[in-house]
């Protein structure tokens, strides 16, 4: 009989919150033959040296250690398949990647990079752009860390020197981004469309999420010919080197999806919403693990 085909998880212990799609995506591959575990990606134990593949998942905290997650893709990518690749992973590690995205010609959330140090103030920014509500978050970060929504109003100076202190203090020790907050987000949502293997599964809508929030997600979505049309552009040119991705969308001020992420290192999946995605997942890795 052959032997069962073995692949680690990559996560993080403790998780910061439940991962609503490890239990399943195990299930699964475990179903298939797969001899699937999660292994944490430092302080776990596991020698990644061992040319085993790895599918990377749930490695929620790496923004907490960026350059020891950068060593360990490379340790774990040098062993053996790792999905998605290095070099998908560190284009996705910096929000940069929103500019570069912008700069050919997909539609993106408006958005300003602050780098480390800059002592340009949020009230010049906003002023500047004619932005009274505005998001403060990382140029690398996950879920709601840091992510803070600020409206102080037009004639609020007592507010706008509490947004600039908040701002200067983020600013001193990591690169920020700046974006207008899109109220669509409220309405019809935030979209995440989940891409497995070459093409768009669904779409589920989520909450808006800051600092210490939580985050509500809907029931599998259908995707609108507009968000399939950006989710494709966005993902234009790396078709080829992705197992997953997630590409999150809503409308911005013309009605008009903008992308407001491109998540291809950890992103939930939403595998719970959708049967379809999940198998297609399973069957994949099968494939890849030959």
């Amino acid at each position: 009989m052959r032997a069962a085909a073995a692949l680690r998880i990559a996560t993080c212990r403790p998780l910061p919150e439940p991962d609503q799609d490890e239990d399943l995506l195990l299930a699964a591959l475990r179903a298939a033959g797969i001899d699937a575990v999660m292994a944490g990606w430092r302080g776990g134990g596991t020698d990644w040296r061992e040319p085993v593949p790895t599918l990377l998942r749930s490695t929620w905290d790496y923004l907490h250690a960026v350059e020891d997650f950068e060593a360990w893709v490379g340790v774990a990518a040098a062993a053996a398949p790792l999905w998605n690749p290095p070099a998908v992973l560190f284009g996705n590690l910096h929000k940069r990647y929103l500019l570069g995205l912008a700069a050919r010609g997909v539609p993106v959330t408006p958005t300003v990079l602050l780098p480390r140090g800059d002592a340009r103030s949020l009230s010049s920014i906003a002023a500047e752009r004619g932005w009274q509500d505005v998001v403060l978050k990382p140029a690398i970060g996950a879920a709601s860390f840091e992510t803070h929504r600020l409206r102080p109003g037009a004639n609020a100076p007592s507010a706008w020197a509490h947004a600039d202190s908040l701002c200067a203090r983020l600013v001193a020790g990591r690169d920020m981004l700046v974006q207008p907050y899109l109220p669509s987000v409220e309405g019809h949502g935030e979209r995440a469309l989940v891409w497995i293997d070459g093409e768009f599964t669904h779409a589920v809508r989520k909450t808006p999420r800051f600092a210490d929030g939580v985050e509500q997600v809907s029931e599998a979505l259908p995707i609108s010919a507009a968000e399939h049309a950006l989710g494709t552009a966005a993902l234009a040119g790396l078709e080829s080197e992705l197992l997953y991705a997630r590409v999150d969308v809503a409308p911005g001020a013309d009605g008009a999806p903008v992308v407001m992420e491109l998540e291809m290192i950890e992103p939930s999946l939403f595998l719970l919403q959708s049967p379809v995605a999940l198998a297609r997942l399973v069957d994949a890795v099968v494939r890849r693990l030959g």
